[in-house]
């Protein structure tokens, strides 16, 4: 009995010893620094799939993946042939319509109203002249000197004469006065849909050339010169380089000690020792499970916030998807939120 109980003392001894130390690691585990809180996430970025506006063929690509852009340098671009011809077609259309609205503004040439006066003044001449004619044989008739049909047509030429005098006298009234008001708007307004089509085309041209966005890193070069692109079809994906953020998860209970414009220190495992200033640009509104990379199975069901940590990265260090610790320091006041300017010094 006595062996017993010698053998059972130390084993329960040791089942308490190793139940304590459990307790100590999962309380120390998850203590933070005095003064100090920590969190643990990944380096997340932007990325952008560059596409051209209309269908064609690349003609080339200036870029590889892993070359750094600049903002506006140029790295691809279609045949521009198409778009070229276009654009010259569009502006023959246009010089066209401009001399249309010049001549109406300007009105009718003084030598035209010149011409259409001396037209109805020979007009004038011919009518009285059939009207002439026309008594004359009238009068030949009565006496039955002449056959009916002379006199039916000299009839006939007189009143043709007459209608083609009043026509060239309307014409005259409208060289006088000029174009009407409603043809020159109208002229005008098909001036200006002109303008706008070329001004279309050069767009159109312009946009044969695919240019960065934003500064950045070539990611994929997902087509090749010689393959046709149609709207919206990616041609390269750009991961920008700035702005660079950790993207953490806090426990509710930190939540209130954390805020929006807060300075921060990021460390990766990458560049032991090194530091990055760093402040909180966006703290989510809605709470979400832990997601499972980030936290032990212990601590997956516990209910956490999204938090972004932008950091200054001049030298382009912070890569996508980079383990990253963020340490804040609680003692900090809100008079002394950050933002790029005053932390990064941009």
């Amino acid at each position: 009995m006595k062996g017993k109980r010698k053998i059972i003392v130390p084993v329960l001894l040791l089942a308490l010893l190793a139940a304590g130390g459990l307790y100590y690691r999962k309380v120390t585990g998850e203590r933070q620094p005095s003064g100090r809180l920590q969190l643990f996430g990944n380096v997340d970025i932007r990325q952008v799939e560059l596409a051209f506006y209309d269908s064609g063929r690349i003609e080339k690509i200036t870029v590889h993946e892993g070359d750094r852009v600049k903002t506006g340098q140029l790295v691809a671009e279609l045949d521009p042939v198409r778009y070229q011809a276009e654009l010259k077609r569009l502006q023959a259309e246009l010089l066209h319509q401009q001399q249309v609205v010049a001549k109406l503004e300007h009105g009718t040439r003084p030598q035209e109203i010149k011409a259409a006066r001396d037209k109805v003044k020979a007009l004038e001449a011919r009518v009285e002249d059939a009207r002439v004619t026309y008594e004359r044989l009238r009068r030949m008739l009565a006496k039955k000197s002449i056959a009916r049909q002379e006199v039916d047509d000299a009839r006939a030429m007189y009143l043709a004469l007459q209608n083609e005098l009043q026509a060239a006298r309307e014409a005259l009234d409208l060289a006088v006065q000029g174009p009407r008001v409603e043809d020159i708007a109208a002229a005008k307004a098909e001036l200006e849909a002109r303008k706008a089509a070329v001004a279309l085309a050069r767009r159109k041209l312009k946009d044969t050339k695919l240019v960065a966005p934003a500064d950045g890193v070539i990611q994929d070069r997902i087509k090749e010169p010689g393959d046709m692109t149609f709207p919206n079809a990616p041609v390269l994906t750009l991961a920008r380089t700035n702005p660079v953020w950790v993207r953490a998860y806090v426990p509710e209970p930190y939540l209130g000690k954390i805020w929006q414009g807060m300075k921060a220190d990021i460390s990766t495992d990458s560049f032991p020792g090194k530091r990055y200033r760093g402040w909180v640009g966006y703290i989510s509104p809605t709470a979400e499970f832990t997601p499972k990379n980030v936290e032990s199975p212990e601590l997956r069901s516990r209910l956490v916030y999204q938090v972004r940590v932008y950091a200054c990265d001049s030298q382009g260090e912070l890569r996508l998807g980079m383990p990253a610790t963020v340490s804040f320091d609680l003692h900090q006041s809100r008079k002394d939120a950050g933002s790029m300017q005053d932390v990064c010094g941009e």
